[in-house]
């Protein structure tokens, strides 16, 4: 049974565009005012943004698939703000690497999403050059 039954195979609303594209760490597009799209003007952009709109069902629901990992996955990153100043506390230690571990696994599946789009990741993604804490 695949993880993807019951996931949507309707076209990527725009909402789930802009956050594909910011998992694959490329940058807003801008307003679609006056019908300039700036992603036309580079390769890997506009790569992106093609197969964003071609994709098949099955394709579509394993996308949702990435962005249901992601999505936790940012919010945690976050949310691990909230421990920043507890060194210790009674018989709890704090993962002093907690932040960065959570960036590892939220670039993996970052990553995972550029590879089964086809793409390569955007600067942040690139040479190890992934977001550090």
């Amino acid at each position: 049974m695949s993880g993807t039954v019951g996931l949507s195979t309707d076209l990527l609303s725009e909402g789930e565009k802009m956050d594909i594209r910011r998992f694959c760490g490329y940058p807003a597009t801008g307003s679609r005012e006056g019908n300039q799209e700036s992603w036309r003007f580079f390769q890997v952009e506009g790569a992106l943004e093609w197969r964003m709109n071609c994709l098949s069902g099955a394709e579509l629901q394993q996308i949702r698939l990435y962005l249901e990992q992601l999505y936790p996955l940012e919010n945690a990153i976050t949310a691990s703000s909230d421990n920043l100043d507890t060194a210790r506390a009674a018989a709890w230690y704090h993962n002093g690497r907690e932040i960065q571990d959570r960036v590892m696994l939220f670039n993996l599946w970052r990553r995972r999403l550029c590879v089964f789009l086809g793409v390569t990741g955007g600067l942040e993604l690139q040479d190890g050059r992934a977001i550090v804490v």
